[in-house]
């Protein structure tokens, strides 16, 4: 009883998405229906994370493609390395309803030993530097995985929900009880979700040169690149060709620090964008580089240019998994480093 009113009321959050209007589940049709019912049955709701990109068919199936394929199917890393994970990212880029959840969730499995050490090098795997990797080979794709999903979903997360997985009326003093019981909702049932089964989802893709760290997991592999290039093709609908070239050219010497808490080098990056242009690249330069900092006004300003949903949750998504992109470039570089000197 209690579990089902917890559902109830992480389901009840879903009203409290910003900007974009969520397609309800009973609304829902095609593809949209098929991946809602899919994250129902592996993840014990409907996650109000990968639902906020149901206005944007192709990248809602991509968003789940990355976190099933990784965090909840069956592989060589058991659940709770996969939640230290989530967790430790999470924390990395200040995504408290990120952390929040994956944190209740780590707190209800039988935790193996190493995962403190898992959570640290995931909250390390923000910036750049040499970090060792507390995990064997045979782990690294999908611990990898999880790692880039998380720092593509914190981005999206901080502009499109609130702090809290609890809807806003729940009040503080019944939050403790609610995490406890929501942490039991999503344990893992055994043996996790079948990999693989998201893949139909989206089509067949080559390989892209920057999943050398995924190779070694089949499943892992096609899942990012199909979500790769659906995210691509959805940033060339709705990313001005200035804008991305603009975040792609910043990120590709950024090493993960902060740029801090004034927003003047943002104002300072767009000067050179045409001025129809210019709302469309604050909004992805915040997302791929301090996404905690959007606000209202950064956002009516993009919606001002491109009111549709779609186009909105486009642009979000193409800046964050850019961001979470670069990042997976240094975790490749150590994993390469590690397998050259084994």
């Amino acid at each position: 009883m209690v579990a089902g009113l917890v559902r109830f009321a992480v389901r009840r959050s879903l009203n409290d998405t910003r900007y974009v209007r969520v397609v309800k589940r009973r609304h829902a049709t095609g593809v949209v229906a098929e991946v809602y019912r899919q994250v129902e049955r592996d993840f014990s709701m409907l996650a109000p994370p990968v639902a906020l990109h149901s206005a944007s068919t192709d990248v809602l199936a991509a968003s789940w493609m990355i976190l099933r394929e990784t965090l909840l199917a069956q592989g060589f890393a058991d659940r709770a390395g996969k939640e230290a994970v989530a967790t430790g990212v999470s924390l990395a880029n200040d995504c408290p309803y990120c952390a929040d959840v994956h944190g209740m969730t780590l707190a209800a499995i039988p935790a193996a030993a190493d995962v403190d050490e898992l959570t640290e090098w995931a909250r390390a795997s923000a910036v750049a530097g040499p970090v060792t990797a507390p995990f064997s080979s045979a782990h690294a794709a999908e611990l990898i995985g999880v790692a880039v999903a998380f720092h593509y979903y914190n981005r999206m997360v901080n502009v499109f929900l609130s702090d809290s997985p609890f809807p806003s009326h729940v009040p503080e003093s019944a939050k403790p009880k609610a995490r406890k019981v929501l942490g039991g909702v999503l344990r893992p049932a055994p043996g996790g979700a079948v990999a693989g089964e998201s893949l139909d989802f989206l089509p067949v893709v080559p390989l892209p040169a920057d999943l050398s760290w995924a190779r070694s997991n089949g499943v892992v592999a096609e899942a990012f690149a199909r979500a790769y290039a659906a995210v691509e093709a959805a940033g060339s609908r709705s990313v001005p060709a200035s804008v991305r070239a603009l975040v792609s050219s910043r990120l590709s010497t950024w090493d993960g620090r902060a740029p801090g808490l004034s927003r003047a080098w943002v104002s300072e990056a767009v000067a050179s964008l045409p001025p129809a242009d210019r709302a469309a690249g604050r909004l992805a330069l915040l997302v791929a580089f301090a996404s905690y900092q959007i606000d209202d006004e950064a956002v009516a300003e993009f919606q001002a240019t491109a009111p549709d949903d779609d186009t909105l949750v486009e642009l979000a998504a193409w800046a964050a998994l850019a961001a979470a992109r670069r990042i997976s470039s240094w975790l490749a570089s150590e994993e390469g480093a590690r397998e050259t000197a084994a």
